[in-house]
């Protein structure tokens, strides 16, 4: 038992701050703003499974792309680290998640919980490649159903959120959410270094 809660534990720990959902509310009012009440629930919980999809999907197939690509935990921790150190410096600068052009095509879609919700900006480079290291440990029966829990719980964060976005908007406004996100990023950046400095050290450890 205690092994399964410190997966859970584990996963939740190391994706929820990647994944952000706070991060994804100011783009998700901003697809959703015409949209009626119902289109935004069925929005955000289409958007939360497809988010459990592709992160369970990369956790089970985490090591055999390693092995496949012949790419050592090391190398995996350093890429890793680099892609989040990113994703860490956006959120610090404000940057948006969305280019211009990218927010104009999404306008005319009439269903964004896969692109560009679920795909980039909740379960993007950076919680892929966690969720793929999270597998190296192998699958032992306790530390997997952990592993999934944590995916689910972080999913449920997700859908959490979106489902609140508005209420939560009007309450923190875009200065409080852009607060929330630069703190959120300083931790993530702490991440990246953690996960570089970790790979540099599997890498040369003699």
């Amino acid at each position: 038992m205690e092994n399964f809660s410190s997966a859970v534990a584990l996963a939740f720990v190391v994706l929820f701050p990647l994944v952000n959902p706070v991060g994804a509310i100011p783009v998700y009012c901003s697809l959703t703003s015409d949209s009626t009440n119902d289109y935004r629930k069925k929005t955000a919980l289409k958007t939360s499974l497809n988010v459990l999809a592709v992160l369970i999907g990369f956790y089970f197939v985490g090591e055999f792309i390693l092995d496949f690509f012949g790419i050592s935990l090391g190398v995996l921790k350093i890429a890793g680290g680099l892609v989040v150190a990113h994703t860490a410096w956006g959120l610090l600068v404000n940057k948006s998640k969305l280019s211009e052009d990218e927010h104009t095509e999404v306008q005319t879609k009439e269903d964004i919980s896969f692109t560009p919700m679920a795909l980039p900006l909740l379960s993007g480079p950076g919680s892929i490649g966690a969720a793929i290291g999270l597998s190296v440990k192998g699958y032992q029966m306790e530390y997997t159903l952990g592993i999934c829990a944590g995916i689910v719980l972080t999913a449920l964060t997700v859908y959490t959120a979106l489902l609140l976005s508005y209420p939560l908007m009007k309450l923190l406004g875009k200065t409080g959410i852009g607060v929330l996100n630069k703190i959120m990023g300083f931790f993530i950046l702490s991440i990246a270094v953690q996960l570089i400095v970790n790979g540099i050290t599997m890498i040369y450890k003699p």
